[in-house]
């Protein structure tokens, strides 16, 4: 972290989502001792916005060519708000309608975002959000997520498992262990050894009293609904634990979140995306943040969508960006974000 306020690099995600919108209420209400937000956004998609949220903020944007290299980006006097255009390219931005430009553009904000976090010139990414199906049917047929683009280009491991998506809430911590796969794909991934590494990276990361949730209810009910949990689950954990790793597991898994809550756990490890999410997102809409666990620098996302009904009309909440910025300092000065901190 440089020795004045640290530079957030924030991506626009798509373009005809409400992403711009809310970096632009972020830039206007950011406060520069805090931290200084660096817009990694389209012009296009900025000015597309509703007037009175451009014009809240117009004044202070400055628009810096794309840099050759990170370390000829030259940050304006503080109170200009620099940004900084992946495209630079003139066209139309149809608010709620993402099309293949769009989908190109969010994928070029995230690149340059990328390198210039990696190349010093920002300490911390924060993403807005992308349309998956916009990029996958337009720019990368296998995109499926921020995550597992990103932990590809950091030359990461999805299993031998090098990095994991992560929720962070005021009182429940939850990390994935697959992320945007068919439910039956995800069940097919619930595996011994996948499990067991997911909880080596989870506690090299972050450590602390990590729960694994049971695949079925009741975590099988010894046996009577499902297998799984018994042939699977419960040696990883077991393993784990041989590596003086302090898990527990397989827990019935309608219980406990709840009992995380209650602080008997520091985190819990579900074994699907809505298993975990729909959890998190109960008790924590707006306020959780996305943390990619095992990256070479932080990187945090907010807990929703695109939301392309309301993209441009200047009814986006910049709330839950708010707390990604602040979840993303806060882990680069090595805390996590009003949860417990993990005690070995």
């Amino acid at each position: 972290m440089r020795s004045g306020p640290p530079v957030v690099a924030l991506t626009q995600g798509d373009p005809a989502g409400v992403g711009p919108e809310t970096l632009l209420k972020l830039a206007a209400v950011a406060a520069d001792g805090d931290y200084r937000p660096l817009l990694v956004a389209e012009r296009a998609a900025l000015e597309a916005q509703a007037p009175a949220v451009l014009a809240a903020v117009s004044d202070r944007l400055d628009f810096l060519p794309p840099p050759s290299s990170p370390g000829e980006l030259r940050m304006p006097p503080a109170g200009r708000i620099p940004v900084v255009d992946p495209v630079a390219e003139r066209r139309q931005v149809r608010p709620g309608e993402s099309a293949a430009a769009d989908a190109a553009g969010g994928l070029a904000a995230l690149d340059m975002g990328m390198a210039l976090v990696r190349g010093g010139a920002a300490d911390v990414l924060v993403t807005a959000p992308v349309s998956k199906a916009s990029i996958a049917r337009h720019a990368r047929a296998d995109f499926r997520g921020h995550t597992d683009y990103l932990a590809e280009a950091c030359g990461l491991e999805r299993y031998g498992r090098d990095y994991l998506m992560a929720f962070l809430a005021p009182d429940l911590q939850v990390a994935l262990l697959t992320t945007h796969l068919p439910l039956s794909a995800a069940v097919e991934a619930v595996r011994c050894d996948r499990i067991a590494e997911a909880l080596a990276c989870l506690d090299r990361h972050a450590s602390g009293r990590i729960a694994v949730a049971g695949l079925n209810p009741h975590a099988g009910e010894e046996g009577l609904l499902g297998s799984e949990d018994a042939a699977e689950v419960a040696p990883a954990v077991a393993l784990a634990r041989e590596q003086r790793i302090d898990a527990y597991g397989p827990e019935s898994p309608d219980a406990l979140f709840s009992r995380a809550r209650r602080g008997e756990f520091d985190w819990v490890l579900a074994l699907y995306h809505d298993q975990g999410l729909i959890a998190v997102k109960t008790v924590a809409f707006g306020s959780a943040v996305n943390w990619t666990i095992g990256l070479p620098f932080i990187r945090t996302s907010v807990d929703h969508g695109t939301a392309f009904a309301i993209a441009g009309s200047g009814r986006a909440d910049v709330r839950p960006l708010v707390r990604a910025v602040e979840g993303a300092v806060g882990l680069a000065a090595g805390e996590l974000p009003r949860g417990r901190r993990a005690d070995r």
